[in-house]
């Protein structure tokens, strides 16, 4: 019998995995549950690469959530049901994993390295970003779209999609901190403030790319043959760009 993937927590994971939240709040209380779990899937190493991704996830989906019962987002039905279906991403991938079946090479490149003591916290971070906005995020807003009747060309649901990069602006700063070692947190302060320009840019960007996959694919909805074709070539440049980002070179750009 081969072994378990997530060890001695497998079953339990997978029952939290199997659970398909309603709302942000639903999101948040999964990966909070996974969390303490993924961590004690390797008892010698609590700080392992997927956790390290689970953990940031947590924290900027909080904040959505803080956010969107304060009534700070114009279309609350349109970013609610975004982040399930973007949530549902990540959480099928994981449940790929943990049952051997075809789980997206995006996401495979992280979960890999789930025991691998070598790879450091913020790469692994890095990595969980790369698979779950250049691969997850294009597919969840075609799916968003389709389910509410609307579009790419929702002024207010886009306003809404960029108000989050600035959730990640004020949250990304610290959270970089927390997975640096001493001596890297002495060169970040010797940086200044470039590092966090860079990385909020980064998100930007990357988020401002998925929004446009999606709407190029929008018009290619209902062909499932082109939408798979896109899907595999997504699915490939990804996880190539995430073992260049779990890569040693990779890691030490971090």
């Amino acid at each position: 019998m081969p072994e378990l993937r997530w060890g001695h927590v497998h079953d339990q994971i997978i029952e939290v995995l199997n659970h398909r939240p309603t709302d942000v709040a639903g999101v948040v209380e999964d990966l909070a549950a996974l969390q303490k779990l993924l961590e004690a899937a390797t008892p010698s190493d609590s700080d392992n690469p997927v956790a390290d991704f689970n953990h940031l996830y947590w924290v900027i989906t909080s904040t959505i959530d803080e956010r969107l019962q304060a009534g700070e987002f114009a279309d609350p039905d349109f970013l609610t049901l975004l982040d399930i279906e973007f949530a549902e991403r990540y959480f099928a991938a994981l449940r790929c994993w943990g049952n051997r079946g075809d789980t997206p090479a995006a996401w495979e490149v992280l979960f890999s390295r789930l025991r691998d003591e070598s790879v450091r916290s913020l790469p692994s971070a890095a990595a969980g970003v790369n698979a779950h906005i250049n691969y997850d995020l294009p597919f969840a807003l075609l799916s968003t779209w389709a389910k509410l009747g609307s579009g790419p060309d929702n002024d207010e649901q886009h306003r809404d999609y960029l108000y989050i990069n600035e959730i990640f602006f004020d949250r990304i700063p610290q959270l970089r901190r927390s997975y640096l070692s001493s001596w890297q947190i002495c060169l970040d302060r010797l940086n200044g403030q470039v590092d966090d320009w860079y990385q909020n840019r980064l998100v930007e960007f990357t988020r401002d790319i998925a929004w446009r996959d999606a709407a190029r694919m929008w018009p290619m909805r209902d062909d499932p043959t082109v939408l798979e074709s896109e899907r595999l070539r997504m699915d490939r440049h990804t996880a190539f760009l995430g073992w260049a980002l779990l890569s040693p070179v990779g890691s030490l750009l971090q």
